[in-house]
């Protein structure tokens, strides 16, 4: 049998603050992908976090 994978974790680091695109300024998720994470699929988690990722990228936040 196998074992089930692990949730993707959260991006969340604690500087909960909404820009004036309503992206957190911690982890760049949109209000609607933070409300929905915790019942998103493990594939919906990571196309989450390359969203965030591209989003700190294009601010400058994140070489």
């Amino acid at each position: 049998m196998m074992d089930s994978e692990r949730p993707v974790a959260s991006p969340c680091v604690h500087v909960c603050a909404l820009d004036d695109e309503d992206i957190c300024i911690g982890c760049q998720r949109s209000v609607a992908e933070i409300t929905h994470w915790s019942r998103m699929s493990n594939e919906q988690r990571r196309e989450t976090l390359r969203l965030c990722h591209q989003r700190a990228q294009g601010k400058g936040v994140l070489l």
